[in-house]
């Protein structure tokens, strides 16, 4: 009987349990799937890295020409060259001079005072000349010949653009800065060697300009402090955009087309009246009163922004003389140039 039972017993948990199944795998990934990140992945994912490329900063075009780089890089390299002997006289020996400026080959005369003696130096530069009736001994040589008769040893450079001198890049006469600024430094590196410079002191540098040669010039003193002295004879604006209006409308509508085209930006970073303030030499402006090519107010504004920056400067307008002086006016402003000279380039 307890057979019996527990047999009966065994069959009826057989019949109420499940029949067994295996379980059912499901792969996380299959080929025909598409991956879909979850909430939290898509998060924190990194994209993934697309090349892109970089853009270099659109060059100045205009950076060569400015105060701030012109006052950054070095002058000279290479020697000036004494040609050979122009005339002879009582005073001075005039002799053709060339020097490298950047590149450029420059001409232009040097008068080279006989007595043997040490003396200050002057660079003389002349005014606007058609370069195709330019001759080297131009009329500016009047006046390098005065101040070499009472003792100071003039250079005179053509610039480039004038024969026989090299042609160059010249926007803004910055070119014809450089020239001046790499005959400083030749200057400086040539006194006291074998040549006619010897007798150059270095450290007693003048600049004499005209017209064109005086808006050269001040671009020249905002830029180096080795000249003591400058005289700024019927001078040219330091304000490039009254500048290039007017030679536009001197040469009928030929020359400064390109100045003219320049944003007022990049005027502000060249023309030299906004670096007025790196002046360190003494200045003397002459205007004639009756000039009818330059403006004499151009002086008298820069006589004024000088004078405004506690500057050391003179100003002296002449009555009746034209943008070039003639006569009795002439006799008075070289005079006036030789006594300024002698107060600020002499030795102690």
């Amino acid at each position: 009987m307890k057979y019996v039972l527990l047999t009966i017993l065994l069959t009826l948990l057989t019949a109420c349990a499940p029949a067994f199944q295996p379980p059912t795998v499901t792969p996380a990934f299959t080929a025909s799937q598409t991956l879909v990140p979850t909430a939290t992945q898509t998060a924190t994912a990194t994209p993934s890295q697309t090349a892109i490329p970089t853009l270099s900063p659109t060059p100045d075009p205009y950076f060569a020409y400015t105060n701030d780089y012109l006052r950054s890089r070095t002058y000279g390299g290479g020697k000036i060259e004494f040609v050979e002997v122009m005339e002879q006289n009582l005073y001075f020996t005039r002799y053709l001079i060339r020097y490298p400026s950047d590149g450029l080959t420059i001409y232009g005369f040097a008068n080279i005072p006989n007595d043997g003696l040490q003396h200050p130096v002057i660079i003389a530069l002349h005014g606007y000349i058609d370069p195709a009736i330019y001759n080297t001994l131009d009329y500016t040589t009047h006046y390098a010949d005065a101040l070499a008769s009472a003792g100071y040893i003039v250079l005179h450079p053509n610039l480039r653009g004038y024969q026989p001198s090299d042609n160059g890049d010249n926007l803004f006469r910055v070119g014809m800065a450089t020239d001046v600024l790499n005959l400083i430094a030749l200057i400086q590196t040539q006194s006291g060697g074998t040549d006619p410079l010897q007798n150059a002191n270095p450290n007693l540098s003048g600049l004499w300009g005209h017209s064109m040669g005086g808006g050269i010039s001040m671009r020249v003193l905002t830029i180096t402090d080795d000249v003591k002295a400058a005289v700024l004879y019927g001078s040219m604006s330091g304000d490039e955009q009254k500048n290039y209006e007017a030679i536009r409308q001197w040469s009928g509508d030929t020359r400064g087309l390109d100045e003219l085209t320049i944003p007022v930006e990049a005027l502000n970073r060249i023309s030299s009246m906004y670096f007025f303030q790196n002046i360190t030499a003494a200045v003397s402006i002459h205007h004639g009163m009756a000039d009818a090519l330059v403006p004499m107010d151009w002086s008298v504004l820069t006589c004024e922004q000088l004078k405004a920056l506690g500057k050391n400067v003179e100003c002296q307008y002449y009555e009746g003389m034209p943008h070039t002086f003639y006569g009795q006016g002439d006799e008075q402003f070289i005079q006036n140039t030789i006594q300024f000279f002698n107060q600020y380039l002499t030795a102690p």
